[in-house]
């Protein structure tokens, strides 16, 4: 069990110190899945939303996200992403946009907290960007799915 802690010893929240902590390159990989109706996966596929480009702004929107997670997230260290990916892939068939990122840093803590941010934006982003032609869009399945680097190594979820 780590020994950091988000209070101090009477019991404030507190940003975790973390430099004594070895630099080391440290990834995320997160996802997530949009589930629309059919008629709203056809007007992503052949660019019929009225606000634009679905997959292109959703994307913009998750990078944007996990570069801003510090100021979303309450005691989140602000980090210098070295880089972030979003990949959006449609599933017709099953009616899921599935969102993946992947955060990289060479620093003294991880990045797990911005893969997630980043699918979460860029799922929100979807979810407004078509609300007005499908109200039923659910958005879950919001996980970590791996993470190297660091004391604690590699993580890998099933």
């Amino acid at each position: 069990m780590s020994d950091l802690n988000h209070f101090d010893g009477k019991g404030n929240a507190i940003m975790v110190d973390v430099s004594s902590k070895e630099i080391t390159e440290r990834i995320a990989v997160a996802s997530c899945d949009v589930h629309v109706n059919p008629a709203t996966m056809a007007l992503v596929l052949e660019g019929g939303i009225k606000k634009g480009d679905v997959l292109s702004v959703a994307r913009l929107a998750g990078i944007l996200g996990a570069k801003k997670t510090p100021e979303l997230i309450p005691l989140c260290h602000p980090l210098a992403l070295t880089s972030a990916e979003l990949d959006l892939r449609c599933d017709e068939k099953l009616g899921i946009i599935k969102i993946t990122s992947k955060c990289k840093i060479n620093a003294r803590t991880g990045v797990e907290m911005e893969a997630l941010t980043a699918v979460s934006i860029a799922a929100l982003t979807i979810y407004d960007m078509c609300k007005a032609v499908d109200k039923g869009i659910i958005v879950n399945n919001i996980r970590l799915l791996e993470k190297t680097g660091g004391k604690s190594g590699q993580w890998r979820g099933k």
